[in-house]
């Protein structure tokens, strides 16, 4: 009898034996470039949809009949108004592109003393380029060929001006809620 118990206890132990399974599991994740078209339905996301639009209209018509002579101080009203208007056009691309990008960043860069700062900074630069520019052209002593869309660009520039103050105004209210 205690050679059936050896053997019986003998089966016993095989059979709790423990058995691990292994088993291989693939994932995989897809992401997709989603746009926060939202962000354009805005009152900051239409201004500055309005902005570069006009923007692009004076650099546009300033680079395309800015006066290169050999005199400096001819040219120098026109390049510093295009150089304005250039650097403006850029920064409020980055902004918009980067707030249709992430919506996390739509609602943290109006918060920011950033955006304010620019939009104050713009308006000022571009107030003061804009007007040196007119005053430039309506000197009784400066006619020229083009002097009648050197004097829209300039007048178009003001007009942007006046979409930077409404933008300093928001950023500011903004910045002071954030």
């Amino acid at each position: 009898m205690q050679v059936q118990q050896s053997s019986s206890s003998s089966s016993t132990s095989r059979m709790s034996t423990q058995v691990t399974v292994h088993r291989m599991v693939t994932t995989t994740t897809t992401s997709a470039f989603l746009i926060n078209v939202g962000y354009l339905k805005t009152f900051p996301g239409i201004l500055k949809i309005f902005q570069i639009l006009l923007g692009c209209v004076v650099v546009g018509i300033t680079g395309h009949y800015i006066h290169w002579s050999t005199r400096s101080e001819q040219v120098v009203p026109e390049l510093f108004f295009l150089l304005i208007a250039t650097t403006c056009l850029i920064t409020t691309s980055l902004l918009l592109f980067s707030c249709l990008c992430s919506i996390a960043t739509a609602s943290i860069i109006p918060k920011t003393l950033f955006e304010t700062l620019y939009h104050i900074a713009a308006l000022m630069l571009y107030f003061a380029s804009a007007l040196y520019l007119l005053i430039y052209l309506t000197n009784k002593t400066y006619r020229e060929t083009f002097y009648v869309a050197k004097t829209a660009a300039s007048a178009l520039g003001l007009v942007n001006c006046a979409l930077y103050i409404l933008s300093s105004v928001y950023s500011i209210r903004t910045f002071r809620r954030g």
